[in-house]
């Protein structure tokens, strides 16, 4: 697939560019701290071998690879990102591991370049919460009548010291201001029903939420934790760039004192809550 619906300069989508070689980068990594959350997205999606699939906002690769194993040489999958740099790693570990059936695309969660009824399912993990208005009509639009939707999203910040733990150290060094619970963000969608009431009100379709809880595993240290994680997000990487040499060391070396507890042994395991909210679309709908 080509570039399309390229996004103009100054858009939010900027912020992903210029992480996406820090993604692709640490995309190893990132796809063994979430492969739980994948398997529990595949689940709650009910993918089966033969099936059309579309992954919004797949990023680097995943979940697009891990389904396309799935689905086999009788099914497919799209992978689309709003962000090029995102798909072309996507394509590239494809290659690496001579996945034949994903196709790759650029385009936006709320203009989707497919015709109306295309997938069998639709998914996005980690992605829906910075989707712009307007996007659940839009996948709703593209996924068949009686298809499957399941999207994943952080649960509760409080629950989740892979985040929380980095933003009690820089809070100590720098501003942090309060979060706008309707702008997109990685808690976003944080409260039961909130998501879900935006899928039902997107067309005809029959909404289930769950608590998932895994643990965000790799074998990192906490040093090999902070350089991923102050990378990876743009946020971290602007209010870092700001600060002088002494003081990124500082915030560094009281992260990685922080997390300790969340490495035995010197291996990365947070506990992690998401919510993952899927549903069926309508067999009498036509969009």
């Amino acid at each position: 697939m080509s570039a399309i619906n390229q996004p103009p300069a100054g858009d939010p989508v900027d912020e992903w560019r210029e992480s996406a070689p820090y993604w692709a980068e640490h995309h190893e990594t990132i796809r063994q701290m979430f492969a739980p959350l994948t398997r529990a997205l595949i689940e709650s999606a009910a993918i089966s071998p033969g099936q059309t699939v579309l992954d919004v906002a797949g990023g680097p690769g995943e979940p697009s690879l891990t389904i396309a194993e799935i689905v086999g040489p009788k099914g497919s999958v799209t992978c689309t990102d709003a962000v090029r740099g995102m798909t072309a790693a996507a394509e590239a570990e494809a290659q690496k591991r001579e996945l034949k059936n994903v196709r790759f695309g650029q385009c936006t969660a709320e203009a989707l370049p497919f015709p109306d009824n295309s997938f069998d399912v639709t998914v996005s993990r980690l992605g829906a919460m910075f989707f712009p208005p307007g996007s659940f009509g839009e996948i709703l639009r593209v996924t068949k009548p009686a298809g499957t939707l399941a999207f994943a999203v952080w649960y509760q910040s409080d629950l989740n010291p892979f985040s929380y733990v980095v933003t009690n150290v820089m809070s100590r060094h720098v501003e942090m201001p309060a979060a706008d619970p309707d702008a997109p963000g990685a808690f976003r969608f944080a409260e039961l029903g909130k998501l879900a009431g935006l899928l039902r009100d997107a067309g005809d379709i029959d909404v289930h939420e769950r608590i998932f809880k895994f643990d965000i595993a790799a074998p990192i240290s906490p040093s090999e934790f902070w350089a991923m994680r102050s990378a990876i997000s743009e946020s971290l990487r602007t209010r870092l760039t700001k600060l002088s040499d002494d003081e990124r060391s500082q915030i560094g070396r009281e992260v990685e004192a922080a997390v300790q507890e969340f490495f035995p042994n010197n291996q990365m395991s947070f506990p992690a809550q998401m919510l993952i909210v899927s549903g069926r679309k309508s067999d009498r709908s036509n969009r």
